[in-house]
């Protein structure tokens, strides 16, 4: 995938290697006052409500997809914003209108056919599209620019 532009990066630090996803921007709640962040570690981001997603991508045969739902993550942060900046560890960028989180509901997903994914197989987190369900409108190539796979960073744009 191309990038779009480039997007901030969220720290650098110890904290920032050991968090499984950050979350930054225009966001209430922090687990760092300082930069202004909520570190997720892998154990709370894995305790959020769950859901799934059966969909094939341009990537990945039909499959059944599990994580919370991006509006569950956003709202867990109290974060209020007209977009996403959603950065990979690649450092590939996308952006994602808040209207997607009600339009279609994607969530943030770890698993793919009920085994955890890694860095190597587009994990550990993919922002998933119910694809088959709205193919008319997430077939086209702006949409699938949203499918962001090795997700690490997300930023709440006002």
């Amino acid at each position: 995938m191309a990038a779009f532009g480039a997007l901030p990066r969220i720290g650098h630090s110890i904290e920032d290697r050991n968090a499984f996803l950050i979350v930054g921007g225009s966001i209430a709640k922090f687990t760092d006052e300082k930069e202004r962040t909520y570190r997720f570690s892998e154990a709370e981001f894995m305790s959020l409500p769950h859901a799934s997603i059966t969909t094939a991508t341009i990537w990945t045969p039909r499959s059944k997809f599990d994580g919370p739902l991006l509006a569950d993550v956003l709202m867990h942060v109290e974060a209020a914003g007209s977009r996403l900046d959603v950065q990979a560890l690649d450092n590939y960028s996308a952006r994602i209108p808040m209207s997607d989180l009600r339009t279609y509901g994607p969530i943030l997903a770890h698993s793919r056919d009920g085994k955890r994914m890694t860095a190597r197989d587009l994990g550990p987190l993919f922002v998933m599209y119910p694809r088959d369900k709205y193919p008319d409108a997430l077939n086209k190539l702006f949409a699938q620019a949203r499918f962001i796979w090795q997700v690490r960073n997300i930023t709440v744009v006002e």
